[in-house]
């Protein structure tokens, strides 16, 4: 009974923060409003890229010191990056500052919005302006219509957003271009003003919208590029210390366009190149770190010669050719395989530690990976591993074993899902290391042939012929 008192004033205390709460931050969202929004749409591929920018001015009374993006609940499943910049200057003198972008929630939100934090670099004073620009990655977006094609028809795709940008702010002027790939666009909603030139539609200019405006759209069109999606990869990367790193990656590669349905003819195929299977691809690029060597492409049934490698000082591209073209729910699984010299990705920092530093995500061109798992084995004996990357990933620790292993390797396990091209930035493996362990196989090699020898000598040197005593 005389806890209840308590809990009365605890009840009251929590009711009143968060009012507080949600009163501070709708009256903060009044002080912003979008001066002008511009945002570019990028439908030329599988993967859509689409670029915000922001003119914001602080019309309250406090500085400001983060904007506000919004995303609707259908594309929060399919966001793979957000990115921010704060620009000065003009054209070719325009520079950009990355700012730091994180989700985050707000309590009087409409239902499965979600959003994301863009903080300011210098808080925004009442009466000023800042530009900023966003580009956000939004992957499996692009719905085939019809959902199952021959061999020989185009790749038609709907694609769903809004002509008004979703925003908790209040926007006085805002436009909405949306690009292509091609000027065969099918259909297309028109909110007035709309106007279409070629592979671009225009949507706005819209003036005066109040927060959380929407305007539903659908464009139809054709877009033919490769849809590949890697469903699954594991990159394992293996230092030795002796001097390589050695890399594998184990890809399930899939075209996740519209199905293919009817028999595929390939004297079809090849003949009439510019007809039959104009959405399917027998071919991709993987962009490989300059110096490689001893490269190999395979897969199950054994080595796959139809691959060409070309080296430079700065680059080295792989091209590869599944056994066969690749067209809509089909799959090809496969093995990339190459060593890089240590010296040009491990090195030691200030405190005496040693760090790997290589670049995460997929190297195959325009390509999304659902899940992305990437394996670090250190050397035998390592301690107090750590690992750095830039955006979130789960992380854990795992122990493999192979030849010559006593106690095993630690290796950091990496794991991601929807990895797009944007996430390929360097990340760092921190680990201590003791010099002493690189002699441990030697002695042990050493130590077996040395037994081996004493063993045949004690056994040529026995008798053990039996004689009468």
């Amino acid at each position: 009974m005389e806890g209840l008192p308590k809990l009365r004033v605890a009840l009251v205390f929590s009711i009143l923060l968060i009012f507080l709460t949600s009163s501070i931050s709708s009256s903060s969202l009044q002080d912003i409003q979008i001066v002008n929004a511009e945002r570019r749409i990028d439908l030329s591929s599988h993967i859509i890229r689409v670029y915000l920018t922001l003119k914001v001015e602080n019309t309250g009374a406090s500085p400001a010191s983060e904007i506000l993006v919004a995303f609707p609940p259908t594309q929060v499943e399919n966001i793979a990056t957000v990115k921010g910049a704060a620009t000065a200057g003009k054209r070719k003198k325009k520079t950009y500052v990355p700012l730091t972008v994180t989700p985050t929630t707000l309590p009087d939100a409409p239902d499965g919005v979600q959003f994301y934090s863009v903080a300011l670099l210098n808080p925004l004073k009442p009466g000023e302006t800042v530009t900023v620009e966003v580009l956000y990655v939004l992957t499996r977006s692009l719905e085939p219509f019809p959902e199952e094609i021959s061999q020989s028809e185009p790749q038609l795709v709907y694609f769903r957003d809004s002509a008004i940008i979703l925003s908790p702010y209040h926007v006085k002027e805002q436009t909405t271009f949306v690009k292509t790939p091609s000027n065969k666009v099918e259909s297309f909603t028109r909110v007035e003003p709309t106007n279409r030139a070629g592979a671009e539609i225009k949507y706005g200019q819209y003036d005066i919208r109040t927060p959380y405006s929407y305007s539903p759209i659908l464009v139809h069109f054709e877009n033919n590029s490769p849809f590949s999606v890697v469903e699954e990869l594991v990159r394992e990367v293996e230092i030795s210390h002796w001097g390589s790193l050695q890399i594998t990656e184990h890809y399930t590669l899939a075209h996740a366009g519209a199905r293919h349905k009817g028999v595929f003819s390939r004297v079809e195929y090849q003949s009439r190149p510019s007809i039959s299977g104009v959405s399917s691809f027998k071919q991709l690029i993987a962009r490989l770190p300059p110096r490689v060597h001893s490269v190999y492409y395979r897969d199950g049934i054994g080595n796959i010669s139809t691959s060409h490698l070309r080296t430079s000082n700065s680059k080295s591209e792989l091209e590869i050719e599944p056994r066969y073209p690749l067209f809509g729910g089909w799959k090809a699984t496969f093995v990339i395989g190459y060593g890089l010299p240590l010296e040009d990705f491990l090195f030691e920092s200030a405190d005496g530690k040693r760090y790997l530093n290589f670049t995460f995500g997929c190297p195959l061109v325009n390509t999304v990976v659902d899940k992305f798992t990437m394996k670090v084995v250190l050397p035998e004996g390592s301690k107090d591993p750590s690992a750095v990357v830039p955006f979130p990933v789960e992380q854990h620790l795992e122990t493999s074993y192979s030849y010559l292993d006593v106690v095993g390797r630690t290796v950091v396990v990496l794991e991601k899902k929807n990895v797009a091209p944007e996430h390929g930035i360097p990340f760092q493996v921190y680990y201590n290391f003791n010099p002493v362990f690189m002699l441990a196989e030697p002695f042990m090699l050493v130590s077996v042939f040395f037994l081996f020898f004493v063993a045949c000598v004690t056994y040529l040197h026995m008798d053990i012929s039996i004689r009468k005593s």
